[in-house]
């Protein structure tokens, strides 16, 4: 197929394709979606290897978020069952870290619900940093916690946070379907205060939402002008009580061709699969292994992942490797970009990460809320038979940080 050596080639020379190439990757049909896995595939191999990056969820505060962000459990008025508590204290935080990083994780994502930081978040999250690093050494951290103000980020920065997480999640179109409590330049705000910071800058989007595949396109492109280290793919997970709730537009096809365009848009990028893998692309998950060099370990921050032994377990049988705590997730190039500063992922300078408060909760991706009624979703197609609704593949998260039960590592 033109198209897919096209993009290969592009891909390897870091090229931008063109908007018509990214669309027609999502238009391929289902029996070409092997040669889409394949061609992408080789781009990430490039840049990549075989390498797998593993990163670790803590949520630090859990629920009640004013946020009415509409896919998102924790938002204002969920009637989800999540769990809900209070900021954990820096030494509950670095025990429920810990239990990652002996999984194999090589970054924690610190998350917390709610529009944003006030200063005192900023010096308790800034604690919780100090008594991870302290505690294990050569660890990455990324903070997710909402929109930033002024300073904030540096602040994090000096307390020893590689990178900070913050999705568009969809297109600045469709932004206000979603979510009307910010806007989508306040978020693009925030991940320009990170990359002005010093810190690795995380920022992805949510699919399956009723998004249009232009929809898809622009948020990708978006996420390329803002040149992130780190892009976290988000698959929806459709909670009970929240608006999106009957949004099952995904299927496992579909999932790959999604993350083949990312790739394909953000060749050099580290992409992480992040919430809702496991509710999406289950059995079909180890062929996104060729397409993305990341994923979270066990649970998310309000639903359950795949156990983190499974998850090993899938990296070694598709024939990848766990990268180690002394390897450099990004390519060189990226490395020599960041002109020193601690975000170049990978280093024990820093890198880049998941989503926050703000973001999805499966999430990948550290997350929050959106509004509700979709006038997207209402576009959306329906699920085919083959593809109706897995709500019994959505478990809301009862164990790990917040719970006296061990973790999911």
């Amino acid at each position: 197929m033109d198209l897919l050596k096209t993009l290969v080639d592009k891909g390897l020379r870091r090229e931008l394709p063109t908007r018509e190439e990214a669309l027609a990757v999502l238009a391929t049909s289902d029996d070409d979606v092997l040669d889409v896995v394949a061609a992408a595939g080789k781009v990430r191999r490039h840049w990549f290897g075989r390498r797998v990056k593993l990163n670790y969820l803590v949520n630090l505060k859990s629920g009640l978020c004013p946020e009415d962000c509409s896919y998102c459990s924790q938002r204002l008025g969920s009637k989800a069952g999540i769990l809900k508590y209070t900021w954990l204290k820096p030494d509950e935080a670095s025990d429920a870290a810990a239990a990652g990083l002996a999984g194999g994780a090589k970054r924690v994502c610190l998350v917390a619900s709610g529009r944003g930081p006030t200063d005192r978040d900023v010096e308790r999250v800034s604690e919780t940093i100090k008594t991870i690093k302290e505690q294990n050494e050569h660890v990455e951290v990324c903070a997710c916690l909402g929109l930033l103000s002024d300073g904030q980020a540096e602040r994090l920065r000096e307390a020893g946070a590689d990178a900070y997480n913050h999705n568009l999640n969809t297109s600045e179109s469709t932004y206000g379907d979603i979510t009307t409590t910010h806007t989508y330049a306040d978020r693009v705000d925030t991940v320009n205060k990170a990359h002005a910071a010093g810190l690795s800058a995380c920022s992805g989007l949510i699919a399956g939402m009723g998004e249009s595949d232009e929809d898809l396109v622009d948020v990708v492109f978006s996420l390329r002008e803002l040149d992130p280290d780190s892009v976290p793919v988000n698959f929806l997970i459709p909670f009970e009580g929240t608006p999106l709730a009957k949004e099952w537009n995904l299927t496992p096809q579909r999932c790959l061709r999604i993350l083949a365009m990312v790739r394909f848009v953000c060749p050099d990028a580290e992409v992480r699969i992040a919430g809702g893998r496991e509710v999406h692309l289950r059995t079909m998950q180890p062929l996104a292994l060729h397409l993305a060099n990341s994923i979270f370990l066990g649970d998310y921050l309000t639903s359950e992942g795949q156990a983190g032994k499974a998850d090993l377990e899938m990296v070694a049988d598709a024939g990848f490797e766990v990268e180690g705590a002394g390897e450099v997730t990004l390519p060189e190039h990226r490395v020599r970009a960041a002109g020193g500063r601690g975000s170049v992922c990978g280093t024990h300078e820093g890198c880049g990460s998941h989503e926050g408060c703000g973001a999805h909760e499966g999430a990948q991706v550290c997350g929050t809320a959106d509004t509700c009624g979709t006038s997207a979703a209402q576009a959306a197609p329906a699920a085919s038979p083959a593809q109706e609704a897995r709500t019994d593949l959505v478990a809301v998260r009862r164990r790990g940080a917040g719970t006296d039960l061990a973790p999911n590592a």
